[in-house]
C-alpha cells in the first residue's frame, strides 16, 4: 500500500512540476508547453504564475478582525481542511489567525500539531463553553507557524450538544466568549464546524460576522444546502443580525468529469459572486499533510492544492482588506 501511495503521490508531484518554468533572470513564472496539455496542468500553471506575482507583495489586512464561521451540515466537503489551509496561507503572508475547533473530532488541532488528546489535562473549547473558562486559558499557538493560534477541540466536546441544552443563553456562549477575549489582537478568526446542525454549529454561527461555505464538486453538493440556509435565515433574525454568507469555496473538484464542472457551474449561477474564482483540486498531498501536523503548504508547498489554497485565501484577503487590492 506505501509503494502504491508513494507512486500516486510522485505522479502528482510531477504533473506540479510540468506545469511551469522560471525564468532565472526575472523569477517570472512562465506555463510550459507540456504542462497546458490538461484543465489540471493548466489551472496549475495559472495558480503559479499569479503566486509567483504575489510573492514579493503584502497582503491586504482587515480594518477589523474578521470572526469568519466555516459550516455545511454534509460531512466530508472539506471544511476543516480549508479552515487549516486557508489559516496558515493567511499566517504565511503575515495576518495573524485564530482558528476556533469547534469539531469533537479535534481534526484541525491535529492539523494544527497542537496536542489535544489528554482531555482532562487540556483546556479545551468545551470548558470554554460549557464552564465559561476565557479563551486566553486555551488559546496556544501553532508550533510550526508564526502568527497562527488554535483554540483545541478535546474529545470531551462530543458531549457538548447535551450539557448545553439546560444552560442559559446556550446559543451565544462561544460569541460571549470571543466578545470577552481581544479577539482585535488577530485579524482573522476561523471557526471551524461540526458536520451538523446541533447547538455547536449555531454557537459558531452566533459567533462569527461571515459565513463561508465548503461545496464540494459531486452530485451531493447541493443536498441539505437548504436547509443550512434556512438554519442561517433563523440565526439571523433571533440571534445574530450581523451574520452574513460572504463566501463560497468549490472543493474537492476533479477536472477528468463533466460532473464537477456541471456542479460548479450550478453553485457559480446560484450564489454569482459569493463563490470564489480559485477551485480547489482533488490533491494527495492534502489529504497527507494532517498526518504529519501540518497544513499543504507547510507540507508541500508546491502541490496543486497549496497552491489553489494560497490563491483562495489571498482572494479572501482581498474582499476584507481595508487597503484594496495586493
Amino acid at each position: 500500500m506505501r509503494e502504491a501511495l508513494n507512486a500516486e503521490v510522485s505522479r502528482e508531484t510531477s504533473s506540479t512540476a510540468a506545469t511551469a518554468t522560471v525564468s532565472p533572470p526575472s523569477g517570472e513564472v512562465r506555463p510550459s508547453p507540456a504542462g497546458n496539455e490538461t484543465p489540471i496542468a493548466r489551472a496549475a500553471a495559472a495558480a503559479l504564475e499569479v503566486t509567483g506575482r504575489r510573492a514579493s507583495k503584502v497582503w491586504p489586512r482587515p480594518a477589523a478582525c474578521r470572526v469568519i464561521t466555516i459550516a455545511n451540515q454534509k460531512g466530508g466537503v472539506g471544511k476543516t481542511t480549508s479552515a487549516v489551509n486557508l489559516a496558515a496561507a493567511l499566517a504565511m503572508h503575515g495576518a495573524r489567525v485564530l482558528v476556533v475547533d469547534l469539531d469533537p473530532q479535534g481534526n484541525a488541532s491535529t492539523a494544527l500539531g497542537v496536542d489535544h488528546h489528554h482531555q482532562e489535562d487540556t483546556p479545551s473549547v468545551y470548558t470554554v463553553l460549557t464552564d465559561g473558562v476565557p479563551m486566553d486559558d486555551i488559546v496556544v499557538a501553532a508550533p510550526e507557524l508564526p502568527n497562527l493560534y488554535c483554540a483545541p477541540a478535546t474529545l470531551a466536546l462530543a458531549g457538548a450538544e447535551i450539557d448545553l441544552v439546560p444552560m442559559v443563553a446556550r446559543e451565544s456562549r462561544l460569541r460571549r466568549a470571543l466578545d470577552a477575549y481581544d479577539k482585535q489582537q488577530f485579524d482573522y478568526v476561523l471557526i471551524d464546524c461540526p458536520p451538523s446542525l446541533g447547538l455547536l454549529t449555531v454557537n459558531a454561527l452566533t459567533g462569527g460576522e461571515e459565513l463561508l461555505i465548503p461545496i464540494q464538486c459531486e452530485y451531493y453538493a447541493l443536498e441539505g444546502l437548504s436547509q443550512l440556509l434556512h438554519t442561517v435565515d433563523l440565526v439571523r433574525s433571533h440571534l445574530n443580525p450581523d451574520l452574513r454568507i460572504s463566501t463560497i469555496l468549490l472543493t474537492m473538484f476533479d477536472a477528468r468529469t463533466r460532473l464537477a464542472a456541471e456542479v460548479a457551474q450550478e453553485v457559480r449561477n446560484h450564489f454569482g459572486e459569493l463563490v470564489l474564482s480559485t477551485v480547489i483540486p482533488r490533491s494527495v498531498r492534502v489529504s497527507e499533510a494532517p498526518s504529519y501536523g501540518q497544513s499543504v503548504l507547510q507540507y508541500d508547498p508546491g502541490s496543486t492544492g497549496a497552491l489553489a489554497y494560497t490563491e483562495a485565501a489571498h482572494e479572501i484577503a482581498k474582499r476584507g482588506a481595508k487597503g484594496g487590492e495586493a
